[in-house]
């Protein structure tokens, strides 16, 4: 019988945010997959976890994906995290993920802690609809998306680095306009966490003035429907038959 995948989610600073299903999880499996295992040995040495860790990360994804397919047809079961949020969601977990439903095993992701949720619902702008960007490409294909995402109606959600926060943000003027709405969300669940409202061109102005540190969630409000103009199709016929109201009542 083929083993499980379980796809953990791990704080994104605040280590309080680890759920104890993950903590189970991740002592009962046979092996866990890192991003990182230096990062996560921290982690692992904090809740008293002593599974054996590999490396697994974007640069070796292709190469170890087939020999960790073999372990859980043999039956293992294995854990896969990031060093920090859920595995997939801007890091990598998807192309396990693919390869394991091509080859029939169960894949099972715990709810836990990834950084865009809370920055949306800080933002305090609409989250019904909203479309999740991640990371911009850096070079080729910027422009291409910033120009598709100019007529996004739905909130749009950006990851980015302390160190291009002030170039994108610029982008973001240049593209969606200095009013739109926006917020930046700084060290989410850490000592530090931060959230700044303002219009993109206001936010522009504040981070230039002071450099922003730590991982950054930014959120852009939507492009607002212009208002219909209700066009009343009879104006016309109206002011051509309109009776003239200047003649003597008497006549």
């Amino acid at each position: 019988m083929a083993g499980k995948l379980y796809m953990v989610p791990t704080p994104v600073g605040n280590l309080e945010d680890m759920t104890q299903r993950a903590i189970k999880v991740l002592n009962q499996v046979a092996l866990i997959l890192a991003e990182d295992t230096r990062t996560s040995a921290v982690l692992m040495k904090h809740f008293n976890i002593a599974t054996p860790m590999r490396s697994h990360h974007k640069f070796n994804e292709h190469e170890t994906t087939a020999a960790i397919i073999e372990r859980l047809e043999a039956g293992d079961d294995i854990a896969l995290i990031t060093d920090a949020g859920t595995p997939g969601i801007s890091d990598p977990g998807f192309l396990l993920s693919r390869e394991c439903r091509r080859h029939n095993i169960v894949v099972e992701t715990l709810p836990g802690a990834t950084a865009f949720v809370p920055a949306l619902v800080n933002s305090g702008l609409p989250c019904e609809r909203f479309t999740f960007e991640g990371f911009l490409p850096v070079k080729k294909g910027r422009a291409t998306r910033l120009a598709s995402l100019s007529q996004e109606p739905r909130t749009m959600i950006f990851y980015e680095s302390p160190m291009r926060l002030v170039k994108t943000l610029q982008q973001f003027v240049d593209t969606f306009g200095p009013d739109r709405e926006a917020s930046v969300c700084r060290e989410i669940s850490k000592l530090h966490d931060t959230t700044h409202h303002g219009t993109l061109q206001e936010l522009l102005e504040h981070f230039k003035a002071q450099a922003p540190r730590g991982e950054i969630v930014i959120v852009v409000a939507g492009k607002e429907e212009e208002p219909q103009v209700k066009v009343d199709k009879y104006a016309k016929f109206k002011n051509k038959y309109k009776p003239n109201m200047s003649s003597n009542e008497n006549d």
